[in-house]
């Protein structure tokens, strides 16, 4: 087993393309086609971290944090992060990262909150934006079938909880094949009119070449004719945040007593109690405040968060609980959705969870 294709695993679910602007995701350091000697799951690469990797053969860690998050201007030594990454380069070890790609991935960390929160009925609080393509082909009646099923099979046509959605519409194509063409129907120099049908499906933007390449493969023409346009439409299956509903309302303070007990708070922090129940969640690991404005215009009664600024417990003005779990707390869940996610492929294969805490928020 090879170093790419544990990452591919871990892709399938968080590709890359989902991840911020701002963000780092992905391979750090090292050569994917390396064998994979161990595997270290981790929140944040450390000192600890490192040497643990080392002490466990484990030439692949795989974090929630990339190290490399901003850019390298040295590496003396002189912090945590660059002694982490000449740690990694002497000993050959991998470094991969999933952070925001993780954050946006439908199954990603905020569906494993809800998840530990048993909220029902939960979708994505703000759906990502500016990430569909409309795909439009036409083909010869006698192979729309096939072109179909090969634009399926690449990830064309799913919306929501649906697949294998197209809109098909007969009709006749026109053209002339020039000197030095091999037309698979017509003849050279000669006007041609084909039965043909229009197919049209919705993709992801990241899933733009591999649709491309799987309609060439299968398509009959030489020179087979496909449109993509840009849509506005929000892609709902992946996105910042979730929001849904508990099994049974609670009062706010049961409510937090709730989150103390799931996440192991010795304290948490809280906007003012107004004497409501809370129903309908609204969920975001890490720093999740700028979502308060999507939780508040969903009609949210609590909004979870891992950290948030003083103002922010002021700006939401009574209009729903706003509470803050700490931002390790809120994803320190992300070694166990990479466990689960390599485990389920390679059973036989365990990787390690790091037995070090590298929260550097601490409580008195």
């Amino acid at each position: 087993m090879r170093i790419k294709e544990i990452i591919q695993t871990i892709e399938q679910v968080a590709p890359l393309p989902l991840q911020e602007g701002y963000d780092n995701s992905g391979l750090q350091t090292g050569d994917v086609n390396r064998e994979v000697t161990g595997i270290l799951l981790c929140i944040d690469v450390t000192d600890d971290v490192m040497e643990e990797a080392v002490s466990l053969g484990c030439n692949l860690v795989i974090s929630h944090h990339p190290l490399a998050f901003r850019p390298f201007r040295s590496l003396t030594g002189k912090n945590y992060a660059e002694r982490c990454m000449m740690q990694a380069i002497r000993h050959d070890i991998a470094l991969y990262a999933a952070h925001t790609s993780l954050d946006n991935a439908r199954g990603g960390v905020n569906f494993k909150l809800a998840e530990m929160l048993e909220l029902q009925h939960v979708k994505i609080l703000r759906p990502l934006e500016n990430a569909l393509l409309k795909f439009v082909t036409t083909v010869p009646q006698q192979h729309a079938e096939s072109v179909r099923n090969a634009l399926f099979n690449a990830g064309a046509g799913h919306i929501g909880n649906y697949d294998s959605c197209s809109y098909n519409l007969s009709g006749e194509g026109t053209f002339r094949a020039g000197e030095g063409a091999a037309p698979y129907v017509g003849e050279v120099g000669r006007l041609h009119f084909e039965p043909e049908v229009r197919i049209e499906t919705v993709i992801p933007v990241m899933k733009r070449d591999e649709t491309l390449r799987a309609l060439l493969a299968v398509h009959p023409y030489e020179e087979p004719v496909f449109d993509l346009y840009p849509i506005a439409n929000p892609w709902s299956q992946h996105g910042s945040g979730v929001v849904g509903v508990l099994p049974e309302p609670l009062p706010e303070q049961e409510f937090l007593y709730l989150l103390k007990d799931i996440f192991n708070l010795p304290a948490i922090r809280h906007s003012k109690i107004q004497g409501r129940e809370i129903r309908d969640v609204a969920l975001c690991g890490g720093a999740g405040a700028f979502l308060i404005p999507q939780a508040v215009a969903y009609g949210a009664d609590a909004f979870v968060t891992g950290e948030a600024k003083y103002n922010d417990f002021y700006d939401v003005e009574g209009r729903l609980l706003l509470a803050t779990v700490g931002h390790y707390e809120s994803e320190i869940c992300t070694k166990e959705i990479f466990f689960n996610l390599i485990s389920k492929k390679y059973p036989t294969f365990a990787p390690h969870r790091s037995a070090f805490d590298a929260n550097p928020v601490k409580y008195l």
